[in-house]
């Protein structure tokens, strides 16, 4: 038998570990949407919420060695959707547009989420060469409070010229 002692130093993992702090949440209502439709920007007030995301194209690629095949991304499509106030006919008219004349009209869309609360500042986002899938042309309802619609469409670029600071910890 060994009689020496080992001394193992006890860690208390929770000194090394960090939490956000709740204040660093970004509040969902403290934000702005902007919509520029040739060269026109509008401030889209109107919005009740907003969401885009991308998705990634994908490939799968053969491996020699391999009895499973890897993934390559080759590349990405976006998407955009939300629900508006019923109460402004700018969508309405490009729709009208094309019906008359074939001519798709591309428009930006500029998001920005800023809460002073928070300590991860600004993020703004740029959707670029937004298309409207279509929309609503007309709607009532007797039974209702208020009228919403649905904004959806797909983006061909964008930037983020603002973007999130890292949260003290992270890193």
């Amino acid at each position: 038998m060994n009689d020496k002692k080992i001394n193992l130093l006890r860690l208390d993992l929770q000194h090394f570990s960090q939490s956000m702090n709740a204040k660093d949440s970004v509040s969902a209502a403290l934000a702005e949407c902007f919509v520029t439709i040739e060269g026109n920007r509008y401030n889209f007030m109107q919005i009740i919420d907003f969401e885009s995301n991308i998705k990634k194209t994908k490939t799968e690629v053969p491996i020699l060695g391999k009895t499973g095949k890897g993934n390559k991304s080759t590349g990405w499509s976006g998407t955009f959707s939300g629900t508006a106030h019923y109460n402004q006919s700018i969508f309405r008219n490009l729709l009208y547009r094309f019906k008359e004349t074939g001519e798709d009209i591309y428009f930006d869309i500029q998001v920005t989420n800023a809460d002073p609360t928070s300590s991860v500042g600004r993020q703004t986002v740029i959707h670029k060469d937004c298309n409207s899938d279509g929309g609503v042309l007309a709607k009532f309802d007797a039974n209702g409070e208020y009228l919403d619609e649905p904004i959806e469409g797909t983006f061909d670029d964008f930037e983020i010229p603002e973007k999130f600071s890292m949260l003290a910890g992270m890193q």
